[in-house]
C-alpha cells in the first residue's frame, strides 16, 4: 500500500487546526497552571511557532502515514488502533514521566495528553481511510 501524500497534508493541517482549539479550550486551565506564565503573549504565537508546529504535525502524519501502510491498515477501526498505541507508547509515557521526573502538574500533562489523544486519531484515521 502506497501512502497518500494529500492526506498527510490535510491531517497534518487537521491535526494543527484540532490543537489549536483544543488549546482555546483549555487556555485558562493551562495558563493557571503554569502559573499565569503565558498570560504575557497575548493570545497568539508568534509566527515562527505556528511554522515549527505545522512542520511537526506534518511529521507526525508522515510517520503514521508510513506506517499505516506497511501495516496495511485501511480502515477506522485499525487505524483507530494505531493512533491509540502510538498514544499509550509515546506522549503518554512521556508526559507521565514529566509528572514523576520532573513534578510537571498531572492536570497539565492531561491537557498536553488528552491532545495528543484526538491528534493521533484523526491523523491515523486520515492517513489510513483517504486512499
Amino acid at each position: 500500500m502506497e501512502v497518500n501524500y494529500l492526506a498527510i497534508v490535510a491531517a497534518a493541517v487537521a491535526s494543527f487546526v484540532i490543537s489549536s482549539v483544543w488549546y482555546a479550550v483549555f487556555d485558562r486551565q493551562r495558563t493557571e497552571l503554569l502559573g499565569g506564565a503565558d498570560a504575557a503573549a497575548g493570545g497568539r504565537p508568534p509566527a515562527w511557532k505556528v511554522l515549527v508546529e505545522l512542520f511537526r504535525s506534518l511529521v507526525v502524519a508522515s510517520v503514521l502515514a508510513g506506517l499505516a501502510a506497511r501495516m496495511e491498515i485501511t480502515d477506522w477501526t485499525g487505524a483507530a488502533l494505531l493512533g491509540s498505541a502510538a498514544w499509550i507508547g509515546f506522549p503518554f509515557v512521556l508526559l507521565t514521566g514529566s509528572v514523576i521526573w520532573d513534578n510537571a502538574p498531572w492536570k497539565l500533562a492531561a491537557v498536553h495528553a488528552g491532545d495528543w489523544l484526538v491528534k493521533l486519531l484523526v491523523i491515523t484515521v486520515m492517513v489510513s481511510v483517504w486512499h
